[in-house]
């Protein structure tokens, strides 16, 4: 049976959670196409992408540019789009084709969290509240043809493509689905300083997404945000984790932050 999705994985230095990821992708209950761009990776991440799939390319410079090729070279009528650090539920792209059938041409798949250590704990229980959440949640699932309709994802955006795309689909007045079964995302040992990290190196095109979605963004760069105060009772249940959770945030808001601020600088001088 030919497949009617293609997964897009993109991929750098990702060794120590590629396996885990694309093997979740084979195990899918209807047939996928997988397909990686790796932004050449030092280590064996080309490697064990080749085990996998035949489709392999490289390319940069970031994950945007990545998943745009991707898409080109897919084939099908459908495109997922995942993390490297991600594990598909067997019943992932079985669910989102549903959806499909049902009148969505775009699909959000939800996401919860594991890893070892306190952070990563901490980053469970916020991604936990998030679940259900249209204006945290993006769309990962979209229908080809849509997908090209809306120029794929804006490459000058690296960290909010996600949410930009969403955007321009709802603003098309799409409604979009959802799947039922969450994916895993796999935290690792996750350690403030690299959340922290990452962060500030999204904040630097945040300036971008500001300003072609002014109101959302602004929604979405709270330190309190109303899932939070729905899911509240989740919260006190767990009082460390919480507390844990809230000084993470106000970090990773703080060097998104200044990330900003340095990106509207560079932005300045191009």
């Amino acid at each position: 049976m030919s497949s009617q999705t293609a997964v897009i994985v993109t991929t750098r230095n990702s060794v120590a959670t590629l396996e885990a990821c694309l093997s979740s992708v084979q195990r899918q209950t209807v047939p996928v196409t997988s397909i990686v761009v790796d932004n050449f990776s030092t280590d064996d991440t080309p490697a064990i992408a080749r085990r996998h799939t035949t489709k392999v390319l490289q390319a940069g410079p970031e994950r945007s540019r990545q998943r745009n090729l991707g898409a080109a070279m897919a084939g099908a009528a459908w495109l997922l789009f995942v993390d490297s650090d991600m594990i598909l539920a067997h019943s992932t792209v079985a669910e989102c084709l549903e959806q499909g059938q049902a009148g969505f041409r775009a699909v959000i798949v939800p996401e919860v969290s594991e890893g070892q250590g306190f952070w990563a704990a901490c980053k469970a229980l916020e991604r936990a509240c998030y679940v259900g959440d249209d204006t945290i949640e993006a769309a990962r699932f979209i229908e080809a043809t849509l997908f090209t309709e809306l120029g794929g994802f804006d490459e000058e955006l690296t960290g909010e493509e996600d949410w930009d795309l969403t955007a321009r689909i709802r603003a098309r007045g799409l409604p979009v689905g959802r799947s039922r079964t969450p994916l895993i995302h796999d935290e690792g040992r996750l350690r403030l300083g690299e959340t922290m990290r990452t962060k500030f190196y999204y904040g630097r095109t945040m300036a971008r997404y500001l300003r072609k979605h002014p109101r959302t963004a602004r929604g979405q760069a709270r330190l309190f945000r109303p899932a939070f105060f729905r899911n509240r009772r989740l919260l006190r249940a767990q009082p460390l984790r919480t507390v844990g959770m809230f000084a993470m945030k106000s970090g990773e808001l703080g060097a998104a932050a200044l990330g900003t601020v340095i990106g509207m600088w560079a932005d300045r001088r191009r």
